[in-house]
């Protein structure tokens, strides 16, 4: 008794609060564990003033990064494809896949080139973006690989399903990987029949039972479905009702997803590999760059599969963007970065949540400043109301910076980027700090004129029909009461 009272007494809280200190400080070096700084604040706040309770939390959640940074010297990176992927047509034979400065930034985080594809087809509607999935699944032949982070309790999801074990029947090697907390609703009577009708089924890093401790903050959102490893389904959309059909009384979220056939599709086969061990708690089979180049498909399914073919020397060019703990640098967050200072006449974004970090956003409000313009879309009110009240400071300074912000009466789930007629970036990155900064992510850049004009015409016609964002100074209590979502804006 005497010896807890010691520990409760204020000398014993003072050596408690200085030995998780000393922990994070060391976790944090060691790990390589660079950290937005609000998430630093709270973290050491919460070490001083609870370390009975951050302490443990820490332990269990506070991790951020697998990779680090590699070791050993890099030689500046070309801006130009490789020749093996260079255009042979004379009249492409100067065409350069992307902006200098974009291709130049990816390689040096170590990310896949980009590659010419056979075709790239986007979705409008929830509809059409169903009918894609649905083909590829029952167009399937030798492998299929299916990731999310919702696998709906409903319609869709049972279709998805049902797909998935008709796959299997005909001889398909199938692999569902599913997020343990975005689809915490799935029921495990599902799970069960999807396992017991041959689907080799996952479940990335569940709270309590993840085979990797330390990591059960860090969520993977990314949403794709790879074909026999040449063709790719990725996007915003979950696999839930809500991103595909109409229900009573409520439309189907505004969201976006495309389908590419080609060598992408390899880099985010290679990607998939990566999660897959990952959700097995092998992080030794983690490679410091996971998407270099056009790479097989891991382990046994190498040999169920036949080789992807070569890089084409025609088709639209694209390249997968991926972000999260198994890169050493938060490759996204960077490119949104550079792409403010480099940015001529416009960067158009949509996005379901709105948090950034101090960092870009004030990038954002110097590129308004310097004549470019900035246009955002944000549903006029989001399925997660903190993050509402979280973004009101930032769309009033930019606002106050001179861009463009819209508000859509309808759900908005889509994430795009468009930065002059050079670059647009589609997938699952939200634009708030727990997107940026903790999750498992991925976008696919796209570097091709008649994909950018799409995506330009897309967000043209969505903005059209929103209601431009009343910038008003808010009253004090609201003010307050804004700062302090902001402060944990970073768990969002």
């Amino acid at each position: 008794m005497t010896s807890w009272l010691a520990v409760l007494s204020g000398l014993g809280h003072a050596l408690l609060a200085a030995a998780g200190l000393l922990v994070y400080v060391l976790a944090t070096r060691i790990g390589h564990q660079r950290r937005h700084p609000s998430a630093a604040l709270g973290w050491v706040g919460g070490i001083v003033v609870f370390p009975y309770v951050a302490v443990p939390l820490f332990l269990m959640f506070g991790m951020r990064k697998f990779a680090r940074p590699l070791r050993v010297p890099r030689q500046t990176p070309s801006a130009r494809p490789t020749h093996s992927q260079q255009p042979t047509h004379s009249a492409d034979a100067a065409a350069v896949a992307g902006p200098a400065w974009a291709l130049q930034l990816l390689a040096c985080m170590d990310l896949a080139a980009p590659v010419h594809n056979r075709a790239i087809v986007f979705h409008r509607q929830g509809t059409e973006a169903l009918s894609g999935l649905m083909g590829a699944i029952e167009r399937s032949s030798r492998t299929l690989d299916v990731g999310t982070f919702v696998f709906g309790h409903d319609e869709v999801g049972q279709r998805v399903a049902a797909a998935l074990l008709r796959a299997v029947q005909r001889g398909v090697a199938v692999r569902l990987l599913v997020d343990a907390v975005g689809s915490l609703k799935m029921p495990r009577s599902l799970l069960r029949e999807l396992r017991a009708g041959g689907v080799d089924v996952q479940r990335f890093m569940p709270l309590w039972t993840s085979p990797i401790q330390g990591r059960t903050n860090l969520r993977n959102h990314r949403k794709l479905l790879l074909a026999d490893g040449e063709y790719l389904w990725s996007g915003g959309r979950n696999l839930a009702t809500e991103y595909f059909l109409d229900r009573p009384g409520t439309p189907a979220w505004v969201d976006l997803s495309y389908e590419v056939h080609g060598p992408v599709a390899t880099q985010a086969a290679a990607q998939f590999d990566a999660d897959w061990r990952m959700a097995s708690g092998r992080l030794g089979a983690l490679p410091s760059a996971p998407v270099r180049g056009a790479l097989p498909l891991a382990d046994e399914r190498a040999s169920q599969s036949a080789q992807p073919p070569g890089p084409l020397a025609v088709g639209p060019w694209a390249q997968w963007v991926p972000s999260g703990p198994d890169h050493a640098d938060d490759t996204v967050h960077t490119l949104l970065l550079a792409g403010a200072f480099q940015a001529q006449r416009r960067i158009v974004a949509v996005t379901p949540y709105f948090v950034p970090d101090d960092a870009l956003l004030a990038a954002w409000c110097l590129a308004c400043r310097r004549g470019v313009q900035v246009s955002l879309l944000l549903p006029r009110q989001s399925n997660h109301h903190l993050a509402d009240w979280a973004r009101e400071r930032a769309l009033r300074d930019l606002v106050a910076a001179g861009a463009q912000v819209w508000l859509a009466d309808d759900m908005v789930h889509a994430k795009a980027v468009i930065m002059d007629d050079d670059i647009a970036l589609c997938g699952s990155v939200n634009l708030d700090a727990r997107s940026l900064f903790l999750n498992y992510e991925a976008m696919t850049a796209f570097y091709g004129g008649q994909e950018i004009r799409w995506l330009s015409d897309w967000c043209a016609q969505h903005i059209a029909a929103a209601r431009p964002y009343d910038a008003r100074r808010p009253s004090w209590t609201r003010d307050i009461a804004e700062g302090m979502v902001r402060s944990i804006a970073f768990q969002l």
